[in-house]
């Protein structure tokens, strides 16, 4: 069965300076639109559990600083600050298990 395009608005986007027209899906329109991280908040970039956060909030840390291992699919990742500053909030506790994309902690 073929879907009716003819309800779909053409849409104008500009990809690499270069002007496409398109029909957009409702998927595409519904999606959640793209927001770049913010500096400083560490996230889980894989499924695992919390084995040890080696800072605590309102220790000042320099870029490097082992910050927490999150074991994953049997390996120890050790996460470290990306930047200068200090541990502003911890929101995950040892032995937890946190899914990819959570917010683990911030650095300010």
């Amino acid at each position: 069965m073929e879907e009716n395009n003819d309800s779909q608005e053409i849409k104008s986007i500009i990809i690499d300076n270069v002007k496409y027209k398109t029909r957009l899906t409702k998927k595409y329109l519904a999606r959640k639109s793209y927001s770049p991280a913010e500096l400083g908040n560490i996230y889980s970039f894989i499924p695992g559990t919390i084995l040890k956060i080696a800072v605590k909030e309102g220790q000042k840390v320099k870029k490097g600083t082992h910050l927490l291992e999150l074991e994953a699919m049997k390996m120890a990742n050790n996460l470290v600050s990306s930047m200068d500053g200090t541990v502003k909030k911890i929101y995950v506790k040892e032995g937890e298990m946190v899914p990819k994309n959570t917010l683990l902690l911030e650095i300010r």
